[in-house]
C-alpha cells in the first residue's frame, strides 16, 4: 500500500503536521512524505505551453509530470495544511495546479466526460486553525470537489482542530479530541 503524505505546513512545530503524523501512524503502508516548498512553481505561460506540448505528444515520462504520476499511483493520500485566510496554504494550490493534468491524473472520453486515472480510493485532509473555521467550502470543500471529480476519490475524510489560539480555549484538549477522531478512523481500517 503506497501512502503519499503531502505536507504543506510551513512551521517546523506545526500542529497540523503533528495531527497528520498521528493519522499516518494509524495507516498501514509505505509512507512517502512530500514536503511542499518553493521548488514547486506556479504555472506561468511558458510552463503551461510546455506542458500542453508534452500532453499533445503524449510525452508523460517528462519530469514535468513526476508529481502528478506520484499522486496518481498512490493508494492513499494524506494532505496537511494549516487553515489560513479562509483557505489552505498557497503552496498547496500551486501543487494542485501542477498535478491536475489531463492524460496523467484524469482524462476525457469521446463524449467529453471526465474520468479519473488515479489509483487512490481514500484521501484524508488534515487542518488546524487558531480561530474558528467559518466556512469549510473554501478549503476542505475545494479539496473534496477536486478529489471527487478529477481524481475519482470518493472516500474523503476531514480532520480538523480549530479555535486553538482563542483565549480561554484549551488547545491541548482540542488537539486530543481530534486525535480521538483519528483513533475512530483507525479502528475502521
Amino acid at each position: 500500500m503506497k501512502i503519499l503524505y503531502i505536507n504543506s505546513c510551513v512551521r517546523k512545530e506545526s500542529r497540523t503536521n503533528i495531527l497528520a503524523k498521528y493519522l499516518l501512524s494509524k495507516l498501514n503502508g509505505d509512507i512517502k512524505e512530500l514536503k511542499l516548498d518553493n521548488s514547486i512553481k506556479p504555472l506561468d505561460e511558458e510552463a503551461l505551453n510546455k506542458r500542453q506540448e508534452l500532453q499533445l505528444n503524449k510525452k508523460y515520462d517528462s519530469k514535468e509530470f513526476e508529481l502528478a504520476k506520484e499522486f496518481r499511483d498512490s493508494d492513499i493520500i494524506v494532505i496537511s495544511s494549516p487553515h489560513w485566510d479562509y483557505s489552505f496554504s498557497a503552496i498547496l494550490k500551486v501543487y494542485f495546479e501542477n498535478i491536475n493534468c489531463n492524460g496523467v491524473t484524469f482524462g476525457y472520453n469521446d463524449k467529453g466526460e471526465l474520468y479519473s486515472l488515479c489509483k487512490a480510493k481514500s484521501l484524508y485532509y488534515v487542518t488546524t486553525s487558531g480561530g474558528y473555521i467559518v466556512n469549510d467550502e473554501y478549503s476542505f470543500g475545494y479539496v473534496k470537489a477536486l478529489a471527487n471529480s478529477f481524481f475519482g476519490i470518493k472516500d474523503v475524510k476531514y480532520i480538523k482542530a480549530e479555535g486553538l489560539d482563542i483565549e480561554g480555549n484549551d488547545s491541548i484538549s482540542i488537539l486530543n479530541k481530534a486525535k480521538e477522531e483519528i483513533d475512530k478512523i483507525g479502528e475502521n481500517l
